[in-house]
C-alpha cells in the first residue's frame, strides 16, 4: 500500500472501511432477499476479519488483542455457514476470498 493507503502504523482502518464498503455499494442484488443478505453479511465479515488481522498486527492492548482473536473465529465460522447456503441455493462463492 502506498503512504495514501497506510497510517503511521502501517494500517489504514478508515481506508479499509471505505474498501469494505464500496464492495458492498457495488454488489450486484438478485432480488432474494435471503441471498442478498447473505453476500452482504459475507463481504461483511470478511471486513471484520482484515480489520481484526491489523490489530493483531499492531495492537498492544491485551483485551482488543484478545477480542480481534475471538472476532476472526466466529466471522470465519459465519463465513462458512454463508457459503453454504449461497451454494445451497445457487449462488457458489469463490472459496479464494477467504
Amino acid at each position: 500500500m502506498s503512504g495514501a493507503g497506510m497510517d503511521m502504523k502501517g494500517m489504514d482502518m478508515k481506508g479499509m472501511m471505505k474498501d469494505n464498503n464500496d464492495k458492498m455499494s457495488s454488489m450486484q442484488m438478485t432480488g432474494n432477499v435471503d441471498v442478498d443478505f447473505a453476500m452482504m453479511m459475507r463481504i461483511h465479515h470478511l471486513g471484520a476479519i482484515d480489520m481484526a488481522q491489523a490489530e493483531l498486527k499492531d495492537g498492544k492492548a491485551p483485551e482488543m488483542r484478545k477480542m480481534a482473536q475471538n472476532i476472526i473465529a466466529a466471522q470465519k465460522k459465519e463465513i462458512a455457514q454463508l457459503d453454504k447456503f449461497l451454494a445451497k441455493n445457487g449462488h457458489p462463492v469463490d472459496k479464494m476470498s477467504k
